[in-house]
């Protein structure tokens, strides 16, 4: 192996947490990284890594290292995808974490496309609503709804995401149609989210904010199943609205309270700060942001 593998394989013990979760993701043996460490360092005459049978940590010497090989392996990875033709740029395997809902419903059709016209590309996608550790699971990206807390990881926004409160016909017909925010008090919820209450925030047009605590009949963490649940006359559920747009034009839900302002979340591809983020990434974002708008089809 060249000096240039040995700093990747060691980049990547450092970001990964361990020898063992780095031999994971390189699919190699954990001797195998074992014994590259220990050549590495005996090459370079330092100890890189204190390591106990089940804690490591970074010697002074390692940190510095573990510092200057990030910058020259982005330079490297930089310089290679300048130099290299457009076509042979998008290669390798773009390794990301996707919701799930949102994935199979909005992501599939699109990274389908993108791998059709990029046939040199790997994929490995996890569609999971799990907040994955990307830096330790070894993704180079992530695509996220909701407001991010600040963090190590650049987020880029590709789109919108608007919420609706809506009912099916039978369940407004049976238990009646809510007029104003306060009534939702009086109705089955349902509820994303394993919380017994929740609070919803309705701006009216004259700007005054309606902040009502609603008390939950169902609740869950999977959207799909609320929706379920709503369309069988469960009750009244505040969903985003890519998971029920079908349902709406079809009146299979009611949308309420039309005439007020929800809060307005956005869709982000995050990945790590500081990393050079190859281009396969880079195009699949943009890729996303030009597809998606600020008005995604699911809002027209």
């Amino acid at each position: 192996m060249g000096q240039l593998e040995d700093m990747t394989m060691f980049v990547r013990i450092v970001d990964a947490g361990g020898i063992s979760k780095a031999a994971e993701q390189l699919n190699i043996a954990k001797s195998a990284v074992s014994r590259r460490l220990s050549d590495l360092e005996k090459r370079l005459g330092t100890q890189l890594l204190n390591r106990t049978t089940r804690t490591y940590s970074l010697t002074d010497a390692g940190l510095l290292y573990y510092q200057r090989t990030q910058n020259i392996l982005d330079e490297v990875s930089l310089l290679n995808e300048q130099t290299a033709d457009n076509k042979a740029r998008i290669e390798g395997t773009l390794k990301m974490s996707a919701p799930l809902s949102f994935g199979l419903l909005h992501l599939s059709p699109l990274i389908s496309e993108y791998a059709e016209k990029y046939s040199d590309l790997g994929l490995q996608v996890d569609f999971s609503d799990r907040h994955v550790d990307l830096i330790e699971e070894g993704f180079e990206m992530a695509i996220r709804i909701g407001n991010l807390p600040d963090s190590s990881f650049q987020a880029k926004p590709i789109t919108c995401i608007r919420h609706v409160i809506s009912a099916s016909p039978d369940y407004l017909d049976e238990f009646g149609t809510p007029k104003v925010p306060s009534e939702l008090k009086d109705h089955n919820f349902l509820q994303y989210g394993l919380m017994q209450d929740s609070k919803l925030q309705l701006r009216d047009q004259s700007g005054r904010q309606h902040n009502i605590t609603v008390k939950s009949k169902i609740s869950a963490n999977n959207g799909d199943f609320l929706k379920q649940m709503a369309l069988s006359g469960h009750g009244i559920t505040y969903l985003p609205n890519f998971l029920t747009y079908q349902e709406q034009a079809k009146g299979k839900l009611i949308p309420l309270f039309c005439d007020y302002e929800l809060p307005v979340m956005k869709a982000y591809a995050v990945y790590p700060r500081n990393r050079f983020l190859p281009e396969r990434c880079r195009r699949f974002i943009d890729f996303l942001t030009l597809k998606f708008g600020d008005q995604p089809y699911w809002d027209r």
